[in-house]
């Protein structure tokens, strides 16, 4: 079984990373590290996801200076690893089920999502049609300094925009506590907000 402590002991490039913290993920090796002292993360993509290597670099290199991403800084073919900046924070997914949290920060958060995807599906659309960011839920996404960021974009593929909405609302409804009335109160002010901010030309989605 692969381990980011295989690649760190036996791969010079990464011979210099120290592990700060792993994240979970079904598919791939994501860890939080310093290489050479600077905070990065390293993203270790299985063989047979390669093509998903290349897809989320190429959404990180176009859209990292205009939207709130992560930075590629390296694209490792021999090993299928991208090494990215490192975003903290706190994840959106936490920030929306706890308790403790008051509905108007929870309301904010959901505009802010809503904001971010507008200016995704704007950003990447062309005349014929839109890429979206594809796995849109809650936890694929950091609040950090008042700002959301959004992370993991291999599944991103050409696509409806409603397509990520629905997946964001049935992550909002379906992680605990499920189906609340908070929690579709929350979905009904995500996509009004996505509606008003939308420009004309997506509003009908």
């Amino acid at each position: 079984m692969r381990d980011i402590h295989w690649l760190i002991e036996n791969v010079d490039r990464y011979k210099n990373a120290t592990i700060q913290k792993r994240f979970k993920s079904k598919k791939n090796i994501v860890a939080y590290v310093l290489l050479n002292g600077q905070p990065r993360v390293l993203k270790w993509f299985v063989p047979g996801l390669k093509q998903n290597m290349e897809n989320e670099h190429t959404i990180l290199k176009k859209g990292a200076s205009a939207l709130s991403t992560p930075s590629p800084f390296e694209k490792d073919l021999e090993q299928n690893v991208l090494v990215l900046s490192y975003i903290p924070g706190q994840n959106v997914c936490d920030v929306i089920n706890d308790a403790q949290t008051i509905f108007e920060e929870k309301e904010k958060t959901v505009h802010q999502l809503a904001d971010w995807f507008v200016q995704f599906h704007t950003f990447f659309r062309t005349d014929q049609s839109y890429q979206i960011r594809g796995d849109a839920t809650l936890r694929n996404f950091i609040q950090h300094k008042g700002r959301i960021w959004g992370v993991d974009f291999e599944e991103s593929r050409i696509g409806k925009p409603s397509e990520d909405l629905a997946t964001l609302c049935s992550s909002i409804l379906s992680t605990d506590p499920m189906f609340t009335d908070e929690k579709f109160r929350l979905c009904q002010v995500f996509l009004d907000s996505y509606r008003r901010a939308a420009p004309e030309n997506i509003e009908n989605i």
